[in-house]
């Protein structure tokens, strides 16, 4: 076997228990002023944990269809709810390292294809029973099987055996190698839960072993929850209750922040981000990171079954614009793929695709069309801007022969009525830990994330071949062409990646913001607290 990883916590230890008076006076004892040693003490508090205090949290989604089922976790809303009232094997840090989290430590053979994890001892659920190997195997199996509906179903197809090997071992065994099967099962998709005796996972009741206790799930509305006083890791989940708030209208949310109805908010209106920034007693963060939107077209469906108007849509949008009007500049373009310049293998060697109608009606020629009528799906739903985006697209398209229009969806039920059942529409797809996640989720041959339906034999083929590859160079090319592929072949337009511009009260305190997912990586309730006074 071949050791990756060896450790026990990786948690960081607050600055100690100093009140603000003793640390301002050991300060001046070397030599600071009072009014140096009084900032300092302010930095340094700030990013001292305190426990207690309500934590509510206005969130940008939510339908009246949610469910804890955690192979259906189809918003942030239900992402975030996983990650307080339980925990994942592995947490992908701030600073984008893979750190322990129920599993202390993992192996794995040569090849990559065998890796055994070995779990945190003294866990236990809500209900007071033990974390035992079943439990993962059970998490882990819920998601496998022919009949499975997970949108996870794809990352677990490569299991072909998972075992115990004592009471504090799993061994899982891959069809290939995968480097980078850990980073994997930090995901929201594989929150753990008891296992009942016929091998089943109970997760309807939320008894997890996180932070904090679920006390009421009203779909659409609130999620609400109350500490876990027998928490494993006494350095986190700070507040003694916390509630996550459906709030889908941006403007309701910041509203609801600024009069103190609640201390924090996602997805900030980026037009008025600026203003927001001046209001006392809120503090607006920004987060470079892998977010991206989308515009997904059925490639099993005409006219998209066809590459040539595929291209051809893509080439009728002006991302620089896009760029500017919908995000105020809080991004990056895209380049219609999904693999931005914040991650390791990003092929910066890649053509840059360009607004260009008159190559847009080239192709829809090639296709045997002067011009072409289309219906394009949008909520705000998918992302802040989503409707604002696809009528700007509209206009941007028209001069090249491209006549969309513009349906607008409801809110509730976006993801389940519209999304992938729509022949194209707005969506948007959060940071994963790594290319391989991304790729094979959704962009891999029957993945249950494949939005676009696409399918192309040598992209699968590349995909394995890229997640068992341990050379770095050589995984740099593959996943290199691969990005190429679906950039010139696949049926996504991806415009713009997004910043991660959310707000919080300034009594709100945190270390550093993860770029994996939005706020935080969706762990805040886990990693936030308080700030002293």
């Amino acid at each position: 076997m071949t050791k990756l990883i060896r450790t026990t916590n990786h948690f960081r230890r607050p600055i100690g228990d100093l009140s603000r008076r003793a640390f301002i006076k050991r300060a001046m004892a070397t030599g600071l002023s009072m009014s140096a040693a009084s900032a300092l003490a302010g930095r340094a508090m700030a990013a001292t944990p305190v426990k207690g205090g309500h934590m509510r949290f206005g969130i940008g989604h939510g339908s009246t269809t949610d469910v804890l089922d955690p192979g259906q976790v189809l918003n942030g809303l239900l992402s975030a709810t996983h990650y307080a009232i339980t925990n994942t094997l592995t947490e992908v840090d701030t600073d984008g390292s893979l750190v322990p989290k129920l599993a202390t430590e993992w192996d794995a053979s040569p090849d990559a294809r065998v890796w055994t994890f070995k779990l945190r001892s003294g866990v236990e659920f809500h209900n007071g029973k033990s974390l035992t190997a079943e439990d993962v195997i059970a998490s882990i199996n819920h998601h496998r099987g022919k009949d499975s509906t997970s949108s996870a179903a794809s990352i677990v197809a490569a299991i072909t055996a998972i075992k115990a090997d004592g009471p504090d071992r799993v061994s899982i065994e891959l069809s290939g190698g995968d480097a980078d099967f850990p980073f994997k099962l930090s995901s929201f998709n594989f929150p753990i839960y008891a296992a009942r005796e016929d091998g089943t996972l109970a997760f309807e009741e939320g008894n997890g072993v996180g932070a904090y206790k679920l006390v009421n799930f009203e779909p659409g509305v609130r999620t609400t929850f109350e500490k876990n006083p027998n928490y494993w890791n006494d350095q986190r989940g700070h507040f003694d209750s916390a509630e996550l708030l459906s709030i889908k209208d941006v403007t309701a949310r910041t509203s609801a922040l600024r009069t103190g109805a609640i201390d924090g908010m996602d997805r900030v209106e980026l037009k008025t981000a600026a203003l927001l920034k001046k209001v006392d007693g809120i503090d607006v963060h920004e987060v470079e990171g892998k977010t991206h939107y989308t515009f997904p077209m059925h490639t099993n469906t005409g006219p998209f079954d066809n590459n040539d108007v595929r291209m051809a849509v893509k080439l009728g949008l002006d991302r620089e614009a896009m760029l500017e009007t919908i995000l105020f500049g809080h991004g990056q373009v895209g380049n219609d793929q999904p693999i931005s310049s914040a991650y390791s293998y990003f092929n910066s060697d890649l053509e840059q695709r360009s607004y260009d109608p008159d190559k847009a009606r080239w192709h829809l020629k090639q296709a045997g069309l002067d011009s072409i009528d289309l219906q394009l799906s949008a909520s705000d739903a998918a992302f802040g801007g989503a409707v604002d985006a696809a009528v700007l697209y509209k206009e941007q398209a028209a001069k090249a022969g491209i006549n969309i229009t513009v349906k607008r969806e409801p809110t509730d039920g976006y993801w389940s009525d519209v999304w992938m059942a729509k022949p194209w529409c707005a969506c948007y797809w959060p940071g994963y830990a790594t290319q391989d996640s991304i790729f094979t989720q959704a962009y891999s041959k029957g993945a249950s994330w494949n939005d676009t339906y696409w399918s192309n034999d040598r992209f699968n083929t590349l995909l394995v071949q890229a997640r068992s590859e341990l050379d770095p160079a050589v995984r740099g090319e593959l996943y290199g062409e691969m990005q190429a592929l679906v950039r010139d072949d696949g049926g996504t337009v991806v415009p713009f990646f997004a910043n991660d511009v959310f707000a919080t009260s300034s009594k709100v305190g945190f270390e550093q913001a993860s770029n994996n997912y939005e706020v935080d990586g969706r762990l805040f309730l886990e990693r936030w607290w308080f700030k002293e006074g």
